[in-house]
């Protein structure tokens, strides 16, 4: 290779970085669009005649690469935190007097004298960047706070994110935090693009970056335009800062754009003359903000004043109050959900709030709409709570007009025009067509194949939309009638796929009779229910025909829940699916006597399993811990009795160790069984 080429590849890639930094970073273009053009091209070109010197790191990456076909996952190595939220001022100088008061017990604290750093709280998506020798080598999404998703492709699209660090002594490990943004500029574009080619319009800013990002193929993710804010300095190695404003100062060195609105001051009363300003010049902001975040600037008063659960003691977000307008209700509409709740959607007159023009909004249920005494034809306060969710607020009464009239509930489905109840004790209407409702099947057959349910191996999400979508099933019975050459001829299909799906179908025929219960998505009925059914009554048709009075007599089903088990099986429809199932060869052994879970030797014990165990499965442990009487829950409280913990167990562990809940390892777990079988 030519030494010359060389030399020439490296100062194409020096310098259009630096045009980079200062177009997207500093708003300084150095130079005209054709010139950073011209010299782009010519990279591209010499990357194309010698693809060996391509590297992730070149500027012509940003492009985008190779689609993926799903994103990973990523544990990250210093949880991603999440702040408290105050809604006004009094609850800002809560927050100022709990530092006062936690810090007041190490040593006398003056809170005026408290430095706080104030930032702009973006409307975005945090994401964490991980640097090794000075080169990007990860970024992931915030998650859950402790995993997330690899982004890393589409985050190497973003102009404002660094490739490689420059400047003086380059750090050997590094993780920043920050927000992924859309531009209001490049929102208008896009929406404007969309108006013009009849495609989809984005929802708003915030939604779009989000939606971008996750993007399997990188290409489109490097269109949306997206930016970046560095916001705090989660790692670095052989160097130690005193503030926060300095890790933020470091940062900038390093290239990492920061939001020139960030601003030191002292005492909470300054941070609320922050919080008063920037509300003003929200608007004319070039990004969407819905608050502001106040953190104290000291690392060492960090350090003492520590966490509570998973936010810092430290910090919190001052929510801008949602904005409102004057309109129409026009009409109302009921949705039908995926499990089969009707939620009353108005439609408006279109109005523009809070940065969109707004042409429905949520009613939530009948009692609200009640409660509220809004009628069709009301001129209306709408509102976007929280900056995203419109909402209908009141009513103006002395506006209503002669012609307004109240809102009435649906009678019946208006998808499957099955029968509509309200649940004794619950605000929500509900469809009880279930496993015959065009609206919820979709989710019904995804659950229907779940592991936990039918465990129906590659009849994945996609699938079940394809299938559906293409009329080859309508309920979860149809699964039972597909065959080979009707899978071959769809696009995702091979023989063998098709083969292998077919033959994970008609495994799932052999059942038990819990797992059957839990699968039919009845409402309510999670598995430690369907569980306790299938022990009380043991046979499919005694469940079914079972009584308001015969179900709200078992210990731990209550009212709300008899009615909804016994509405499930009443109609019409559940009960013909039941019975294609049962033609369709779906079996499970069932015994004669009712057994009492009050006399099993685990009853009334709740479990919470976490990580991967080695020698079986969490599912066969879930079923081996029922079947003793115990609960299986989803997450860790005071109520927990044990956590199960495998490798690779996450924030449940960390909450069972917080709150001093009994762990067990698998060892642990084999002994307890072996005891109590």
């Amino acid at each position: 290779m030519s030494p010359a080429i060389i030399k020439r590849l490296d100062y194409l890639r020096e310098i259009l970085e630096k045009y980079n930094y200062h177009y997207y970073v500093l708003d300084e273009p150095l130079v005209p669009d054709a010139e950073y053009d011209n010299l782009f091209r010519e990279l591209q070109d010499i990357e194309n005649l010698h693809p060996e010197l391509k590297t992730p790191h070149s500027p012509t990456q940003r492009v985008g690469g190779v689609a993926l076909k799903k994103f990973q996952e990523i544990e990250h190595s210093i949880p991603m935190l999440s702040l408290d939220n105050g809604f006004n001022s009094a609850e800002i100088k809560e927050f100022g007097e709990k530092i006062e008061r936690l810090l007041a017990a190490d040593s006398p604290t003056n809170l005026q004298e408290v430095q706080f750093a104030c930032e702009p709280k973006l409307d975005g998506l945090a994401v964490s960047l991980r640097y090794e020798n000075g080169l990007l080598t990860q970024g992931a999404t915030r998650g859950d706070g402790v995993v997330g998703e690899d982004v890393t492709e589409n985050l190497r699209t973003i102009s404002s994110i660094p490739l490689q660090l420059t400047g003086k002594d380059v750090p050997r490990l590094l993780e920043v935090r920050g927000e992924v943004f859309m531009p209001k500029s490049t929102f208008v574009k896009l929406n404007e693009a969309a108006i013009k080619n009849g495609t989809k319009l984005l929802v708003n800013p915030r939604n779009a970056a989000a939606g971008s990002l996750r993007q399997l193929d990188s290409k489109i993710t490097a269109k949306r335009h997206l930016s970046f804010f560095a916001y705090s300095l989660a790692f670095v190695s052989n160097y130690d800062f005193a503030t926060h404003a300095e890790q933020l100062s470091f940062l900038k060195s390093l290239h990492f754009p920061i939001n020139s609105e960030n601003k030191l001051v002292k005492g909470i009363e300054a941070c609320l003359d922050y919080f008063n300003s920037l509300q003003k010049k929200r608007n004319q902001l070039p990004y969407d903000i819905d608050g502001v975040v106040y953190k104290v600037n000291d690392l060492s008063l960090q350090r003492l004043l520590g966490f509570v659960s998973r936010a810092p003691r430290w910090a919190i977000a001052h929510k801008f109050p949602a904005e409102e307008v004057l309109t129409v209700l026009e009409g109302v509409e009921f949705q039908v959900g995926r499990t089969g709740t009707l939620t009353p959607v108005g439609r408006v007159k279109p109005v523009f709030v809070g940065g969109v023009t707004v042409s429905n909004a949520t009613l939530h249920n009948m009692d609200e709409i009640a409660r509220k005494n809004i009628w069709i034809n009301d001129t209306i306060v709408i509102r976007r709570a929280g900056d995203v969710i419109p909402e209908i607020v009141k009513p103006i009464l002395e506006k209503r007009p002669p012609h307004a009239y109240p809102i009435k509930p649906p009678t019946h489905c208006p998808t499957c025009q099955s029968e509509v109840i309200q649940v004794p004790g619950m605000a929500a209407l509900k469809c009880v067509g279930g496993l015959e409702c065009a609206a919820q099947a979709k989710e019904a057959i995804k659950h229907f194949a779940s592991r936990q349910a039918m465990n129906i191996e590659g009849l994945g999400d996609k699938i079940v939309e394809l299938l559906v979508d293409l009329q080859l099933i309508k309920t979860v019975a149809d699964l039972y009638s597909l065959t080979v050459p009707q899978l071959i001829e769809l696009e995702r299909f091979g023989a063998k796929s098709a083969n292998n799906l077919i033959e994970a179908i008609h495994a799932s025929k052999k059942t038990s009779l819990h797992k059957f219960l839990f699968a039919l998505g009845i409402r309510e009925v999670g598995f430690t229910t369907a569980n306790l059914l299938a022990n009380h009554f043991r046979k499919l048709s005694v469940i079914m025909n079972a009584t308001f009075a015969e179900l709200e007599a078992i210990h731990d089903i209550g009212p709300v829940l008899a009615e909804c088990i016994e509405s499930f099986f009443k109609e019409k429809h559940n009960q013909h699916v039941i019975q294609q199932l049962i033609r369709a060869g779906v079996h499970w052994e069932e015994k004669d006597e009712p057994t009492s879970t009050e006399t099993l030797p685990l009853y009334n014990k709740t479990f919470v399993l976490t990580g991967t165990l080695l020698h079986q499965t969490r599912e066969a442990v879930r079923d081996k811990l029922l079947a003793l009487g115990a609960r299986v829950s989803e997450s860790v409280s005071k109520k927990t009795d044990y956590v199960v913990a495998g490798e690779k167990a996450g924030s449940k562990l960390l909450k069972a160790q917080q709150l001093k809940v009994p762990v067990l390892d698998e060892a642990g777990l084999t002994t307890l069984l072996n005891n109590n079988t």
